[in-house]
């Protein structure tokens, strides 16, 4: 049986663990090693996109990556109940004409009790900005 601690239900200290862990997960850019933090079956929309399965995960954050190049991100933890958490977070990136971007949003987690993530939501908005207006 696959867990991914910490386990629901959630503590502040916990939550903020699983936050720093999503954090340090997605800023290695390895959709493989990310996928591993989500259940087999797990549902996602991000943006308009709707996915659902580790496989189809695997495909979105590789085509993201080939896009969003010197992707760097920051997660802070928002609110969190039992098995859920929500997190608001920024990252930046630019694009192969070398336009920068920042990305805003927030995301609904739901985990199951193995502690690996069964549904994720978020909602983001991109702002082209100035190199120099980087912040992370």
């Amino acid at each position: 049986m696959e867990q991914r601690h910490p386990l629901p239900p959630f503590t502040r200290e916990t939550a903020l663990q699983k936050v720093q862990m999503a954090e340090d997960a997605w800023n290695t850019q390895n959709p493989e090693k990310v996928s591993l933090a989500y259940t087999i079956d797990t549902e996602w929309r991000n943006r308009s996109e709707f996915l659902n399965g580790r496989e189809q995960v695997v495909a979105f954050l590789t085509r993201k990556w080939q896009k969003e190049l010197n992707y760097r991100l920051k997660k802070e933890l928002w609110a969190f109940t039992d098995n859920r958490i929500a997190v608001r977070f920024e990252y930046e990136y630019h694009d192969a004409d070398g336009q920068w971007f920042r990305a805003y949003g927030n995301e609904n987690w739901e985990f199951d009790e193995n502690g690996l993530m069964q549904k994720r939501y978020a909602s983001i908005n991109d702002l082209p900005i100035k190199e120099s207006d980087r912040r992370l």
